[in-house]
């Protein structure tokens, strides 16, 4: 049974690198091993009982609801014009400026690929007619999109925090200081490889205007980034009756979304309820098959084994948890599925191999977002490459090393 496991998951990655649905592939495993494990039915009730875990649905649904909201209104184009034309006058910190705005953007809209859309398209734009080559401009771009494991609403950290029986704000306590880290020391790798490859200036694009005629409405350019200063004051205590969770703040940040920019209720619920129902199919959709595949795992012996093998051998728990979910989000262009069967087959089991389970748990959803972030697949990479008009391999060369030096900085902070 052992061997005919590690022949399935051999087969998962090989049909994930090849594009294979992620859903389909996951669950299809999961009930083929569950099968030779004799235990048909066990996979079915993962499914089941994954199906109706309210902590991430209320986080995860509410998030991306909000975010379509503000989409829906343009209010995230009125922040990205109003960052554009701040770091548009400082030519020295035009590339950094970009890698940071695009990270902070990340933060109020936790969608890599939205926030490769919606930031790529005025700030690789501004890059070119700085200067920057295309490349360049687009690998910026794309190095900034992991702001988002600061959103309590990113499902790893509700995730994460489940498993470990604390609170999702406990979550981003312990590893907002190794991921702003890893975001210092991405920011300068490319900012460096810029001026070593000389892209850094001289570039002349052809027909390519920066729209510098928007008219940024403070207000609409704050709507985005509202309900994460309430999570954020509440938390802290800054402003004790501030404090709540999650959906509330969402709520809270739609309504006033709706009353700054006078949008008709029903048109702005439509796109609330339109992302909360994308939510549960692409992010949770991903969730219940890793449930299941987890499941299958176990039923056949793997899990098991595995473990064995790392308690006998702490070291390379740790290795794991870090390369892990990197080198699988690197292949298939997403960190969700490997970070999402990691977590919830190892991390419960942290404190065996002396580790806490928020700091386990964190590693690997480091790993699986960096790895996201370099790979030449991921749809954030596809969009910031049509964006530039340039192929997606030439972003990976040039955040390559970035991403390798923040992960190995943020993992020695985690870790120590």
């Amino acid at each position: 049974m052992l061997l005919a496991g590690v022949l399935i998951v051999c087969a998962v990655v090989v049909a994930l690198v090849k594009g294979w649905d992620a859903r389909v592939t996951l669950i299809g495993a999961g009930l083929l091993m569950a099968c030779i494990g004799g235990m048909p039915m066990a996979p079915l009730n993962a499914f089941a009982k994954s199906m109706t875990n309210s902590g991430l649905i209320q986080a995860v649904c509410s998030v991306m609801g909000f975010a379509m909201a503000v989409r829906f209104t343009e209010c995230d184009k009125h922040l990205i014009n109003a960052m554009a034309s701040v770091i548009s006058r400082v030519r020295f910190f035009l590339i950094p400026g970009v890698v940071i705005c695009t990270y902070l953007v990340n933060i109020a809209l936790p969608s890599a690929a939205g926030t490769a859309a919606a930031a790529g398209a005025i700030f690789i734009p501004l890059l070119m007619a700085a200067g920057v080559g295309p490349a360049l401009a687009a690998a910026a771009v794309k190095c900034g999109t992991y702001g988002s494991m600061l959103n309590p609403g990113l499902a790893h950290n509700p995730f994460v925090a489940k498993i470990a029986g604390v609170d999702v704000m406990d979550v981003i306590a312990f590893h907002y200081k190794a991921n702003i880290a890893s975001l210092i020391v991405a920011t300068i790798c490319i900012t460096v490889i810029a001026h070593i490859l000389k892209e850094d200036k001289g570039h002349i694009p052809e027909h390519l205007k920066v729209d510098a005629n928007f008219k940024v409405n403070p207000l609409f350019a704050l709507m985005p980034v509202v309900p994460i200063l309430i999570l954020l004051l509440g938390s802290t205590g800054l402003i004790p009756f501030l404090k709540m969770g999650v959906p509330q703040a969402m709520i809270i940040g739609a309504i006033l979304t709706l009353v700054v920019t006078r949008t008709k209720p029903k048109d702005l619920s439509d796109a609330f309820f339109d992302g909360m129902g994308m939510a549960y199919g692409k992010i949770l959709g991903i969730i219940i098959s890793a449930g299941v595949f987890v499941s299958g795992l176990t039923t056949i012996g793997l899990v098991k084994w595995f473990i064995d093998i790392m308690l006998n051998n702490p070291a390379i728990v740790k290795l794991c948890a870090a390369l892990g979910p990197f080198i699988l989000g690197l292949l298939v262009g997403s960190g969700d599925a490997a970070t999402f069967a990691f977590n919830e087959a190892i991390t419960p089991y942290a404190p065996e191999f002396g580790m806490s389970q928020v700091q386990m748990g964190s590693m690997a959803t480091l790993g699986g977002t960096l790895g996201r972030t370099m790979s030449p697949i991921a749809g954030a990479t596809i969009i910031c490459a049509g964006i530039a008009g340039v192929n997606p391999m030439e972003i990976t060369k040039r955040n390559a090393i970035p991403m390798l030096c923040a992960l190995t900085v943020g993992m020695l902070i985690l870790l120590f």
